[in-house]
């Protein structure tokens, strides 16, 4: 009897496998790696994807409108097209002062493909805010529409080195016509290779005053978010069955000019 009850009282064997689990995790980064090519490439040139839907535009007034993947790349291709054009290179950065649209995730893919730098600036930025970040980035190009010109103008005259600016939905005045720029470029582009570490998207604290501080995101970062995103998201449609295919559309009303609205929203 003492004995049974001795073994009874045994505390039972520890189910914490964090240290296990934590010791033997890696993350899996390949040597090159782009965001858009994971984002928008891999399903646009796939004859069974391409036709998927990859945006749906929805606007008070208007019937929801479905993007696929194929008219993504196409207008993409285009921007990196003009983008070039333009001057930009690798590693230059370019603005994108754009609220969700359509045309906002075009920015990115475009800027991203091409091994520039996408730089995220909410449109409720005022002149000053716009300028430091603009001044401070070096920005080459800024990509806007017509709400936000005019915080611009004032801007543009502080930043010698920002050569252009692209209105989306374009009604008149000095800066470039965002849609007849992209008519004239063609539809291939080939994206030069990318490394996993290569900067992809600079980010600035969102302060208003003081001196805000740019944290340079590399191409492997959102790697990273897929994790939280899929786990946040109760697996998003993807099952133990079903591992690499779910029919789940996500929705959220976070500015993708925030890493909370583009690394953990719109980019996964």
């Amino acid at each position: 009897m003492r004995s049974s009850q001795a073994r009874d009282k045994s505390p039972a064997p520890s189910r914490d496998l964090y240290d296990s689990l934590h010791g033997r995790f890696g993350w899996q980064v390949p040597l090159h790696f782009n965001i858009a090519d994971v984002c928008m490439r891999r399903w646009a040139e796939r004859p069974a994807s391409a036709s998927n839907t990859a945006v749906i535009a929805c606007a008070p007034g208007h019937e929801p409108r479905h993007h696929r993947y194929g008219e993504l790349m196409d207008q993409a291709n285009r921007l990196s097209n003009a983008l070039a054009a333009l001057g930009v290179q690798r590693g230059d950065r370019v603005a994108i002062v754009l609220p969700q649209r359509f045309e906002t995730a075009v920015a990115y893919m475009a800027v991203l493909q091409m091994g520039a730098v996408a730089m995220p600036l909410s449109t409720l930025f005022g002149p000053e805010a716009l300028e430091f970040r603009l001044h401070d980035s070096e920005a080459k190009v800024a990509l806007c529409d017509a709400n936000v010109v005019s915080k611009l103008d004032d801007a543009v005259g502080a930043c010698p080195l920002l050569h252009h600016v692209l209105v989306v939905e374009h009604t008149g005045g000095a800066y470039l016509d965002y849609a007849r720029v992209l008519a004239q470029e063609p539809a291939e582009f080939a994206p030069p290779t990318t490394h996993a570490d290569d900067p992809a998207i600079l980010i600035y604290t969102s302060g208003t005053t003081g001196q805000p501080k740019g944290a340079l995101i590399p191409q492997r970062a959102l790697i990273g978010n897929l994790t939280g995103f899929v786990c946040s998201q109760n697996w998003f449609g993807f099952s133990a069955t079903s591992p690499t295919e779910s029919t789940a559309v996500f929705w959220s009303p976070a500015d993708w000019a925030w890493t909370g609205g583009l690394m953990d929203a719109l980019l996964p």
